[in-house]
């Protein structure tokens, strides 16, 4: 059984370029996505985001390319290429891209949390 998918093998690669900007969108890429884990690429056009909500498990943001925002908690975070952020579980959080902006979103579920 394929765990990880939509992503090449035993070739180096640079993640960002697996996933591609869309005018006024919000692109996204799922690599893993299971009961414990979940991986996903995100690519924000500039001014576009994911609304307020909540998840589960700890959510941890590691900043491929450009400039986005997260808000944990009603805080402001601004991150960068190179930046990590992990959003707390059960806490609300947003996301949105000052310029456009690409992510990997790395999901830890609980032991036998539904998704």
């Amino acid at each position: 059984m394929e765990i990880l998918r939509n992503i090449p093998k035993s070739e180096v690669l640079h993640l960002g370029d697996l996933v591609a900007y869309a005018d006024g969108q919000v692109v996204s890429k799922t690599l893993v996505q299971n009961n414990g884990l979940g991986l996903t690429l995100f690519a924000f056009a500039k001014d576009e985001g994911i609304s307020t909500h909540e998840s589960k498990g700890d959510a941890m943001v590691v900043a491929l390319d450009g400039k986005g925002r997260i808000t944990i908690d009603g805080k402001d975070y601004e991150l960068a290429a190179g930046d990590t952020i992990v959003m707390p579980a059960n806490h609300p959080h947003a996301v949105y891209g000052l310029e456009p902006f690409k992510m990997l979103l790395v999901v830890a579920f609980p032991e036998n949390e539904k998704l």
